[in-house]
């Protein structure tokens, strides 16, 4: 096993000096800086840190970071696989069981058995910088983690919770089509819905619907849902209501999660699921839905497996070709950061 300490970096910001970890949001409401990261599956991790300090992310040093080469990545759906499986989604939704459900794949390489998370990281906060972007390296219990994320699942300040779905993505905003915007739409009621479990009657609000964002490479759009938590609710209970996101499994999401389970042939493990910390002094936490995401696995035979997911969210408008296209424009920038087909050169990328 990798041994490197334990940390954490959101932002300018890293966490080291672990202290504890558990599996029970309830203790994101007691006391400390935690880091998050849950599987989209379920399992989730926080760890409590007993240092945190401001402190960028370190440049890129050649040579830290050793990625597989571009033809070494396979994916758990072939192009074939895919665009079937977003036919049978229009199937499921002409049959009326569905309106959207969320295909993804993941993709694995083989890298070095010293391979460090964190050394991916600096290469990614130059490659493909992102509003929440985050580490978290705990190899003793299985999460080494580094999301270069557009997209907020939850942030929570005192008893105010907001989520930003995104839905819909281009090349640029003249790619966006009617398609995309529907799709938004119908994911913001279905957010409204999980945050309105556990939010004050009335309270819920979508100050911003269908707004154009850009990041590096592409374009998408996203909403903002809004709402005040009951005084009965913490952690543990806006968990249960929101997750998994709803903007990556599709509506109502109770189907599209068993319409995804019949069709994906591996776990998504932290890609889709939720990534960030949590400010239990502060009452404050951000995570971020757990897309642009790479893990490194180790199996027991002591190799390591750098795995990275994508997907689409298909409705009765999809073309199959089109959504697997677009699951190659999410992955194609960040492959070649973590390929290296970005260079260091005096500190920057070129």
């Amino acid at each position: 096993m990798l041994d490197l300490p334990p940390l954490a970096r959101f932002g300018g910001r890293v966490a080291t000096g672990l202290l504890d970890v558990t599996d029970d949001p309830a203790a994101l409401d007691s006391a400390g800086f935690w880091a998050v990261c849950a599987d989209f599956e379920g399992r989730t991790v926080c760890a409590r840190f007993a240092d945190v300090r401001e402190e960028p992310v370190p440049a890129p040093v050649p040579g830290t970071w050793r990625g597989p080469a571009a033809h070494e990545w396979t994916s758990s759906l072939d192009r074939a696989a895919y665009t079937a499986g977003v036919r049978r989604i229009r199937e499921h939704i002409a049959a009326g069981e569905v309106y959207q459900a969320n295909l993804c794949r993941v993709l694995s390489a083989p890298v070095a058995p010293d391979a460090d998370v964190d050394a991916l990281t600096a290469l990614l906060a130059r490659g493909n910088p992102a509003p929440y972007a985050g580490t978290i390296r705990l190899p003793g219990h299985g999460v080494e983690t580094a999301t270069a994320s557009p997209e907020l699942f939850l942030r929570r300040d005192g008893r105010v919770v907001e989520s930003g779905p995104i839905k819909g993505t281009g090349r640029t905003e003249a790619d966006l089509l009617a398609k995309d915007y529907a799709e938004n739409v119908m994911i913001v009621d279905l957010v409204r819905n999980d945050v309105g479990r556990v939010c004050a009657t009335g309270s819920v609000s979508v100050p911003d619907l269908c707004a154009v964002e850009k990041h590096p490479g592409l374009v998408h759009l996203v909403s903002t849902v809004r709402g005040e938590l009951r005084e009965d609710v913490g952690w543990a209970g806006l968990f249960d209501a929101a997750f998994p996101p709803g903007s990556v499994t599709g509506a109502p999401k109770s189907s599209a999660l068993r319409i995804i389970d019949a069709l994906e042939t591996a776990p998504r493990g932290p890609y889709c699921g939720g990534i960030g910390w949590v400010d239990a002094d502060r009452g404050a936490g951000e995570l971020a839905v757990g897309i642009r995401t790479f893990w490194i696995e180790r199996p027991a035979d002591g190799g390591a497996v750098l795995r990275f997911g994508t997907g689409a969210g298909i409705t009765w408008g999809s073309d199959p070709d089109a959504e697997w296209e677009e699951t190659e424009l999410k992955a194609s920038r960040l492959l070649a950061v973590a390929s290296g087909a970005y260079e260091v050169s005096e500190g920057t990328l070129t």
